[in-house]
């Protein structure tokens, strides 16, 4: 399944398929992400009280935004995993971090299940980035994980990000984390 719209970006992992991106289309994904956004693995997603016309009406907002972008991962054409990406110069950081030219922020979301592949939720972030650095002005990705998603720390640090400082959100302590193209490289080469 692809949905309306077309992939903008596929990568094929050896073990574990093919990943693809495809932009969200906020009313015919809105009943899907519902479902991810509000499920407890997704607390730190900060959306467990949302039903499925605040679902919509979020990345109708996203969709709308020239500063924020949403994307609907796939493996193997199903839906897989949700990716958020953001200028750190307008949005989430503004007044706590001093965004540098070629910074982009992002934020993942695997989907719930109840068979977990080991491997996956790594072949993901690595895709991610692998979308993000595929844009040449991206030069650094920057992350605000709240401080209790220790998960989401050892994959950052697994693909080359470096803990800054610990941050305060309007709904979190975060720990901001950068990480550098030749980092992201560098991870990358270690990893294989």
């Amino acid at each position: 399944m692809t949905g309306p719209n077309p992939p903008v970006f596929t990568r094929t992992d050896p073990g574990l398929g093919t990943f693809s991106l495809r932009p969200v289309d906020p009313a015919a994904d809105a009943r899907l992400l519902h479902g991810w956004v509000t499920h407890p693995k997704a607390v730190f997603w900060l959306m467990q009280d949302a039903g499925p016309d605040d679902v919509r009406e979020e990345f109708l907002r996203i969709d709308a935004d020239p500063y924020h972008d949403a994307f609907l991962g796939l493996r193997d054409g199903v839906p897989a995993f949700l990716m958020e990406r953001y200028d750190p110069a307008h949005r989430e950081l503004v007044g706590v971090h001093r965004a540098a030219p070629g910074d982009i922020g992002m934020h993942f979301l695997t989907a719930p299940t109840s068979t977990p592949v080991h491997g996956f939720t790594l072949a993901v972030i690595t895709t991610v980035m692998e979308m993000l650095f595929a844009d040449p002005a991206v030069r650094r990705v920057v992350v605000e994980p709240d401080v209790r998603n220790t998960a989401v720390h050892a994959l950052n640090k697994a693909v080359g990000f470096e803990v800054q400082r610990t941050v305060s959100l309007p709904a979190k302590e975060a720990r901001l984390s950068t990480c550098t193209r030749e980092q992201f490289l560098a991870a990358r080469g270690a990893t294989r």
